[in-house]
């Protein structure tokens, strides 16, 4: 408990200590803060020295006074109300312009992570973390450290006033503190386990709502719509149970807080009786305002009380949530950019020299990978499902980063060029097309303004696509929906291929790209290949040896290691792995021809 306890107060004063990019708006807001816990307690006070003095039998009724003193308390109350908005204001301004921030930086670090971290991270739990999780810590500056910080200086000056006034009748009202005391402390306890009980909840309900809603078509092939809803059924109970137990914390508290604020009123009233008949020695005629006074502080004293548990709900949720988003901003699972290099010429040789790698530490994925690209050439891999094509090619863009080995363009080392320049140099159109929920030019440019419409319809006139979008309405203007999903995927493979063609990379790479299309959107991507790998150098992962027949080198890989590399005729001749895998293939298209 001590070290949990130990790392809240961490992770708190991490998050306060944002608060030194934006003084002038936690100044103002901690100035208005102060200015109403002191107001506040005022006014009963004044109220209680208008009872005394115009009101009571002995004084009379003052009518013009009374009117002046109401007047005077009103204008009180209308500045509580201008400072509260102040307060309020600039309390929000200062949280949202920090949760701006620290979102803007856990974003900027999320887009450095290598693809490993999102192959086994949910996608559910990264949205989670960027969007509730960080409301959640909005609320800790603008409804939990401010709030607090004013309800105890508020309950400070109360106490203080109190005394000051009657510090006898004060001790009769502050008896039941200590019970509501322990009381806070226990509530506390609880209510820390129920929040991270929802924090997980939450996490766990987003990331299967995300995932289910992104493979909808899945679910619906398999028929698993009963099976699925089944499954959200329990977590959404986990969800609402997690609630439930702080709903039930708060049920037993805030009933505790009532009964011990009406204990502290009953105290009061016995003092006040025990005054009357003189048990105290106190005259209660000349202390009638005092008891208007102090019911009235009574009510403010266990206010602030009930309040700060509420308060105090959204401190600790926060920092269970800011503790999470910290984790991610401190990991460093992001790809170490320290090269320089900025004025490489990628038309030159691709050279891997005895590289391995491996997702997780000395288990292989590639081994021993010695391997040489003529600048300007075709270069396919070929081999079975999980050779590890995709994993040798994600190296050179370093979406992966290989543990062994050396990996250069011409003399200069992948590491030691600049990853912004490097990536410029470097396309990959890949098997599973993403598209954006945007218009066509959009998904094209990705948002680059340097790229005009002329060049993206020139660029598709050169791969054949621009009379399929033409006819489409709106054009280069169409909204393709969410993940592309009015295209088919030839057409989005189309789409993909003018991507690379308009940004106009030294290295091409072309991941399956024909491996889900049909004959006649084959036929479209092949004649768009030869154009988009005229002049530059083509890494081809293939997996219809069709497509690859006029390669100047194919490489066999089997369990991350190279087999086999030469042109089609110099393996055929071989008579092993690529020998094999050609007749299987060519073999299974005969059979279909004649079917």
């Amino acid at each position: 408990m001590a070290k949990k306890n130990k790392l809240n107060m961490i992770v708190f004063k991490r998050l306060l200590s944002y608060w030194k990019n934006y003084r002038r708006l936690f100044i103002i807001a901690v100035a208005c803060t102060l200015i109403l816990a002191i107001l506040g307690p005022i006014r009963p006070m004044l109220i209680g020295y208008m009872v005394n003095k115009y009101i009571t039998p002995e004084s009379g009724v003052n009518e013009s006074m009374l009117l002046t003193w109401s007047l005077i308390i009103a204008g009180l109350l209308v500045m509580e109300s201008l400072f509260q908005f102040i307060a309020a204001y600039f309390s929000n301004l200062f949280a949202q312009s920090i949760i701006r921030d620290i979102r803007k930086q856990l974003m900027r670090k999320i887009l450095t992570f290598k693809m490993h971290y999102f192959d086994r991270t949910p996608i559910g739990a990264l949205v989670t973390r960027v969007v509730p999780d960080l409301e959640a810590i909005t609320e800790v500056f603008s409804a939990g450290f401010m709030a607090i910080m004013g309800d105890l200086l508020a309950l400070f000056v109360i106490i203080g006033v109190m005394f000051f006034i009657n510090w006898e009748l004060s001790l009769m009202i502050l008896i039941p503190i200590p019970i509501l005391i322990v009381a806070t402390r226990i509530f506390a306890r609880v209510i820390r386990k129920t929040l991270q009980q929802e924090s997980k909840a939450v996490t766990k309900l987003n990331t299967f709502v995300q995932e289910r809603l992104s493979g909808m078509s899945l679910v619906q092939l398999f028929n698993r719509q009963k099976k699925e809803y089944t499954k959200f059924e329990s977590i959404n109970r986990e969800h609402r149970q997690a609630h439930v137990n702080a709903i039930w914390a708060y049920s037993i508290f805030f009933p505790i807080v009532e009964i011990l604020s009406s204990l502290s009123i009953a105290l009061m009233l016995v003092w006040v009786s025990m005054s009357a008949i003189g048990i105290t020695g106190v005259e209660i005629k000349e202390n009638f305002g005092e008891v208007v006074s102090f019911t009235l502080w009574v009510y403010m004293l266990y206010r602030p009380v009930r309040q700060m548990a509420d308060k105090f709900n959204i401190l600790q949720r926060g920092t269970v949530r800011a503790e999470r988003v910290f984790e991610i901003l401190d990991l460093e699972e992001n790809i170490q950019n320290e090269g320089s290099i900025t004025d490489c010429d990628f038309s030159q040789k691709i050279t891997f020299n005895n590289v391995y790698f491996a997702y997780k530490k000395n288990d292989w994925v590639l081994k021993e990978i010695n391997l040489e690209i003529e600048p300007g050439s075709t270069v396919a891999f070929v081999g079975a499902t999980g050779a590890g094509k995709s994993s040798l090619v994600g190296l050179l863009g370093r979406f992966y980063e290989y543990q062994r080995g050396e990996i250069k363009i011409g003399s200069s080392p992948l590491r030691d060029i600049e990853l912004d320049f490097l990536r410029k140099n470097i396309a990959i159109v890949l098997q599973d097309v993403f598209l954006f929920s945007d218009s066509i030019h959009n998904n094209i440019t990705l948002g680059n303004m340097s790229i005009s419409r002329e060049q993206v319809e020139k660029a598709a006139k050169a791969v054949g696509a621009h009379d399929f979008i033409s006819k489409l309405p709106n054009s280069y203007d169409y909204q393709v929906g969410e993940r592309g999903g009015v295209l088919s995927v030839g057409q989005r493979q189309l789409l993909a291929f003018i991507r690379a063609y308009v940004y106009n990379p030294r290295i091409l790479i072309l991941d399956e790209a024909t491996s889900s299309v049909d004959n006649e959107s084959e036929e479209a991507i092949q004649k768009a290949t030869e154009k988009l790998t005229k002049g530059r150098t083509a890494i081809v992962i293939a997996h219809r040896l069709s497509t690859i027949q006029s390669a100047d080198k194919i490489v066999v890989l089997d369990k991350g290691e190279i087999k086999e590399q030469g042109t089609q005729s110099e393996l055929i001749k071989l008579n092993g792995y690529y020998k094999t895998l050609h007749d299987m293939q060519f073999s299974e298209e005969i059979v279909d021809t004649k079917i």
